[in-house]
């Protein structure tokens, strides 16, 4: 027999179950730099001498169309071939004007989505925080984040305005310039609360918050879906658009560089072009993000031909160098091959139904996206029960880029 589930206890029990599968996951060091050091035989699914490859979970949500919810690539009529050799769990090429989702592979598949998240943290908190505030920095407005976050250098005691702490949120991924912009949003807690709203109101069913800058929480999830949605919405938000797509800048100095500005670059190197990496022709900008849990995870928006694409990718699997930006360039080709030819699969306006396609017929409107079917599908309360064994037992090794960190819980880019 079925029992009804709230809406609430059904996005908690995914979030568990999500969990549940990732924390199974044996873990390598993780580096606050953005640059994963290589992960021990364990810790690559799929690999020789490592662990089965990772599936999706049954009974994915189907908010934007029922071909979301399919496990597996998921390609309209009339697409080129997908680039080969692709590795992410999940991914998702979109056309941020119209809305189509082009392509996918498990876009509902709720992972953890590191630095990414910061994305929805800023939908939630820009709008609010005034663009000439500024704050006097204390020890408690630093308490509480992980150990071996990422951070730009803020120094407690001094005065910071909002443009260059969103710029430290942005280019250095800064969990510091995070929970000092949480503590003028009225605190962590709060701002917590606020982007489950936020998440909630773009219709990203597979989002759990826990953490406001991504850090490593067991049962924080997205999926390539809502953070599609996460990264559509601020391309709305002048400011958001400017600070992802900012290169480099100056951060106010502290006592260790006798007060001068000091250079950052941005950690999003298709967009900076730093450490080997060739900058995307086009591209907008976006947000990039690394944990031990995570993986890699990178979203980004480009332009071409009078096309805006925005394109996400969580986890490549394969162990080389900067793969999630091969990934994500491959992509981001495909998409503007394939724009204007492509069937669409799917929507971003999780109300609507997808334009045609295979997900046509019984696509998933916000009201159908939270039936019983799309949050736990045909899971029973038998794998619950065991999604939160598992779940409660998850834990991680970290290690910042130069010395090791008191802490099971993955430091973030």
């Amino acid at each position: 027999m079925r029992l009804p589930i709230s809406p609430q206890v059904r996005r908690a029990l995914v979030a568990l179950t999500a969990t549940a599968v990732t924390a199974g996951t044996a873990v390598g060091p993780a580096v606050a730099s953005g640059h994963p050091a290589k992960p021990p035989k364990s810790a690559t699914p799929g690999a020789p001498g490592g662990e089965a490859k990772k599936e999706p979970p049954a009974g994915m949500s189907q908010a934007g169309g029922a071909q979301l919810g399919k496990p597996g690539d998921q390609v309209g009529a009339g697409a080129p071939a997908l680039p080969p050799g692709l590795s992410a769990l999940s991914w998702v090429v979109a056309d941020a004007d119209t809305g189509q989702v082009l392509a996918a592979r498990n876009a509902h598949w709720p992972l953890p989505p590191a630095s990414t998240l910061k994305m929805l943290f800023a939908d939630t908190v820009l709008p609010g925080v005034p663009h000439d505030a500024s704050r006097k920095v204390g020890d408690e407005d630093l308490k509480g984040m992980g150990d071996g976050s990422s951070a730009v250098g803020i120094v407690p005691g001094q005065t910071y305005k909002a443009p260059d702490l969103w710029r430290g949120v942005f280019l250095r991924s800064g969990n510091d310039a995070v929970h000092v912009l949480a503590a003028m949003n009225g605190g962590v807690d709060k701002t917590v609360a606020d982007m489950q709203k936020k998440a909630e109101s773009l219709g990203a069913k597979d989002t759990h918050v826990l953490s406001p800058d991504g850090y490593d929480a067991p049962g924080q999830v997205s999926s390539a879906y809502d953070l599609a949605l996460f990264l559509r919405s601020g391309l709305k938000n002048k400011d958001f658009k400017e600070y992802c797509g900012t290169a480099s800048a100056e951060f106010p100095g502290g006592p260790n560089t006798k007060g001068k500005p000091f250079g950052i670059s941005n950690t999003n190197r298709l967009l900076s072009g730093i450490e080997g990496v060739s900058k995307y022709p086009g591209l907008i900008g976006g947000k990039n993000g690394y944990t031990t849990n995570a993986g890699n995870t990178l979203a980004e928006a480009a332009q071409r031909d009078g096309h805006t694409l925005v394109v996400t990718v969580m986890n490549p699997q394969e162990n080389k160098r900067d793969k999630v930006y091969t990934e994500m360039r491959q992509l981001l080709d495909w998409g503007f091959t394939a724009v204007g030819r492509a069937t669409p699969v799917g929507t971003l306006d999780p109300a609507a139904p997808p334009a045609s396609g295979d997900g046509k017929a019984g696509a998933a409107t916000g009201a159908a996206a939270g039936s019983s079917d799309s949050g736990l599908g045909t899971l029973g309360w038998t794998g619950i029960g065991a999604a939160v064994v598992v779940a409660g037992g998850a834990g991680v090794l970290v290690l910042t880029r130069r010395k090791k960190a008191k802490s099971q819980t993955g430091a973030v880019i």
